[in-house]
């Protein structure tokens, strides 16, 4: 295998080993046996052995986090200069000329320059200024596919850009709260996370780098091009910004055919970069003041339209932020039929001078999001609201550096517990399905959903909820049809939906076994009795005995019983002050490991477990009271743990067993 066909499998095989690991240790489930996962590690450790690279999400490495009170700052040996660019096709074709050339996407992140000696990293430094830059270095080690070895061990010095998927930009401003408001868009927030000053937070947010330019490799004879340093940077293991090769008469192929990819391209692209090939060439011509000779971004020409403003619509969000968006007339856009634009803040609508019926002129900034470029009319008639369309409370609006913002200050503003709703329609809860938090959003900001009953009264806004955007009467119907099949549940489904703070799956489950599937006891229980029920701690029977004695709590759900109905657990078993029989399996704490015979994976042996009153755990310890594994010869370290503390290893069989015997 060469090199480069080495580091393709070590990045097949990372995804694969982080899935299943994940899978594993954190979600109770199989995605291949031990067997397999150590042949895959092992043969990932042998890959970074023989390449000598390491990339920074192999799980053969385990990365510290580093917290700082500022970020250093540090002057570039070199001025970082601004492309020169165009617009215009033959204006870059005219720059091209003959020469051989490298057509690039311009990625829409933060610039980073960095610094690898003894074959490791030692220094990343943003672009900053051009001047001065932040210094990242332990935020860099925790981008996604970064090298944190390479095999080249001279200095190597090299740029690229930081950047932030559509993908990840969508999941991630929906995980971040209060914060989400800042971020408009993928390279705002990708900026944000790589000048954090803790290096977790980076981690989180799903960074990746793509090199564009190698500033220094000592030793490395390149022949002259360009491509060839791109060459050398996919050895060491780093992602290249992907390019083409061309010429001015093979410009316009290249150009189509990015053209063609990028409104699907996950990665923010604001263009395109030509760089010459030719470094001794390129380099001749050296620099004006602001740009380097050897290279010009190409930047989209951006399709516009004219049609007509409908209305504003303000959507409450979770952060208490009501954003306008710009409802109008459909227009083709780049391919695409184009209806709605954000407008972002006050500031913005009242510089625009909006008002229904106003022509305007839309585009898709790089080809992707809907804006407004200009109002044609500018008649200004749109009333800023003064109520917040989810509650009815007053609005106000908030100066923050010059920018107006709408904002409502209802703590119990429905838009504000997004995540509160989304929770109650989860699969492990009320298993609503087609309420992803997008959804929800739009329904409260229309006024349909207040409460958790509002859910189930959903059908009486049935001939508006067509008409939104993203519905209609086949997706509506699936919706409605979801939510009938949602009024028969559990107590213990009920329990993990209604939010109560410290109620998981898990707890949920435990506290509906006690009570006997009796949602009236677990309403009247005092916090003494929570604590009976194993694995609920004060704090957490505390927290349960407060939910259900708040009036405000108790009217919610005695709304919401009144559109659900509660069913027995399917395998309920008695509670301990009953004094009923149950199983030997009831109270006691499992670990299960191996591979199963009699169930189809892990989970649903956990699930068994915990049906009978047991509970399932991923490591021994000495509260662990049986380990199933059906290899109870096995070398393996649960095996190993559970022998030196004298814990029973059992096999399916003899759990099966368990089931049949009456607890003494």
């Amino acid at each position: 295998m060469t090199q480069e066909s080495k580091i393709a499998r070590m990045k097949e095989l990372i995804p694969v080993l982080n899935q299943a690991a994940k899978a594993y240790y954190t979600e109770n489930r199989e995605l291949m046996s031990n067997l397999e996962f150590d042949a895959l590690y092992d043969e990932l450790e042998a890959l970074e052995k023989e390449t000598g690279v390491i990339l920074a999400s192999s799980p053969t490495q385990t990365v510290g986090y580093e917290a700082v009170s500022e970020l250093p700052k540090e002057t570039h040996e070199k001025p970082m200069l601004s492309l020169a660019k165009t617009k215009d096709r033959e204006q870059l074709r005219a720059f091209i000329g003959g020469h051989r050339t490298l057509l690039s996407w311009k990625l829409d992140g933060l610039t980073v320059v960095l610094t690898y000696q003894n074959q490791k990293l030692v220094k990343a430094v943003t672009r900053g200024n051009g001047l001065v830059g932040d210094v990242i270095t332990a935020n860099a080690r925790t981008f996604k596919n970064l090298p944190l070895k390479i095999q080249f061990q001279g200095e190597l010095i090299l740029r690229g850009e930081a950047v932030i998927s559509y993908p990840d930009f969508d999941r991630i401003n929906e995980s971040l709260g209060e914060s989400a408001a800042q971020y408009k868009n993928p390279r705002n927030l990708c900026s944000g996370s790589v000048r954090q000053l803790s290096s977790e937070v980076t981690a989180q947010r799903s960074v990746r780098f793509y090199a564009f330019a190698l500033v220094k490799a000592d030793g490395v004879d390149f022949e002259n091009s360009h491509k060839r340093q791109f060459d050398f940077l996919e050895q060491q293991g780093f992602e290249v910004v992907e390019y083409r090769l061309c010429d001015e008469n093979s410009l316009d192929e290249a150009i189509t055919q990015f053209e063609q990819r990028v409104t699907g391209y996950e990665i923010p692209s604001d263009g395109l970069v030509a760089l010459y090939d030719d470094i001794a060439y390129g380099e001749s011509l050296g620099n004006t003041a602001k740009s380097p000779r050897n290279a010009m971004a190409f930047k989209w020409q951006d399709e516009q339209a004219v049609t007509s403003l409908l209305e504003i619509e303000w959507s409450p969000s979770r952060t208490g932020l009501i954003n306008p968006v710009a409802v109008f007339e459909p227009v083709e856009l780049e391919g695409t039929t184009v209806t709605r634009a954000s407008v972002h803040n006050v500031s913005i609508v009242r510089a625009l001078e909006l008002g229904t019926g106003d022509r305007i002129s839309v585009y898709k900034a790089n080809m992707i999001i809907p804006q407004i470029a200009e109002n044609l009319t500018r008649s200004g008639h749109v009333v800023i609201p003064d109520h917040c369309p989810a509650c009815g409370m007053e609005t106000k609006i908030h100066d923050a550096l010059g920018t107006q913002t709408l904002v409502c200050e209802n703590p119990d503003c429905p838009a504000k517990k997004v995540r509160s709703f989304a929770q109650f329609a989860s699969r492990d809860a009320m298993n609503i399905e087609g309420l992803s938090e997008m959804t929800l959003e739009k329904l409260i900001g229309r006024g349909f959903i207040h409460t958790f009953a509002d859910l189930f009264r959903l059908g009486r806004w049935h001939d508006e909820i067509v008409t939104m955007e993203g519905f209609g009467e086949k997706s509506a119907g699936n919706l409605e049809e979801s939510i009938e099949r949602a009024r028969d549940t559990t107590l213990e489904r009920l329990l993990f939906a209604l939010g109560i703070p410290n109620i998981g799956v898990a707890n949920a489950k435990m506290i509906s076994r006690f009570f006997g599937g009796d949602i009236a006891r677990v309403r009247t229980a005092s916090a003494e009795e929570f604590g009976q029920i194993d694995g609920v701690g004060p704090v957490m029977a505390a927290a349960c005995a407060g939910w259900f004695a708040s009036s405000k709590n108790a009217n919610l759900l005695d709304d919401l019983l009144t559109e659900i109905r509660i069913a027995p657990p399917a395998a309920a078993q008695a509670d301990r002050e009953g004094g009923q029989a149950a199983s030997a399996v009831y109270g006691k704490t499992f670990v299960v490991t191996g591979a199963v015979e009699h169930f189809r994976n892990r989970k649903e042996l956990q699930a068994r477990i915990e049906e009978a009153g047991g509970k399932v755990t991923g490591s021994v310890s000495k509260k662990t009271d049986y380990l199933i594994n059906n290899d109870a010869a096995s070398s393996s370290t649960k095996n190993r743990t559970a022998n030196s503390l004298g814990i029973p290893i059992i096999t399916e069989e003899q759990f099966l067993e368990m089931l049949k015997e009456e607890s003494t």
